[in-house]
């Protein structure tokens, strides 16, 4: 699997499926599987079992993961869905770059 250009914390918005459209942050990346849980994103029910007496079970709702190839990194400096560019700077450390700006962050 290639390395992600996309990590935890990030603002990501859904380029296909039933959430198309939707922005959120990245709650966790899984960057061995290719996939990401969004914030408010491909929402499911589980079933909850009690986990000790006295308390109840029910269905819980929860993020699923979805594959990075169907979200597009949100630049921090221009709000426009963008791809990852990568650049060495005058330090010497590597850091991520808007391909449509070139803002670095």
């Amino acid at each position: 699997m290639a390395k992600m250009n996309i990590k935890k914390g990030d603002t990501v918005v859904v380029l296909s499926g039933k959430d198309r459209g939707k922005q959120g942050e990245v709650l966790h990346a899984y960057p061995a599987e290719g996939k990401v849980i969004v914030e408010g994103v491909a929402n499911t029910k589980k079933a909850q079992h009690p986990d000790q007496q006295g308390q109840n079970g029910g269905f819980v709702t929860r993020e699923a993961k979805i594959d990075v190839s169907n979200v597009e990194l949100i630049c921090p400096s221009c709000g426009k869905p963008t791809r990852v560019g990568h650049d060495v700077d005058a330090n010497g450390k590597k850091a991520r770059v808007c391909k449509r700006c070139g803002a670095q962050f």
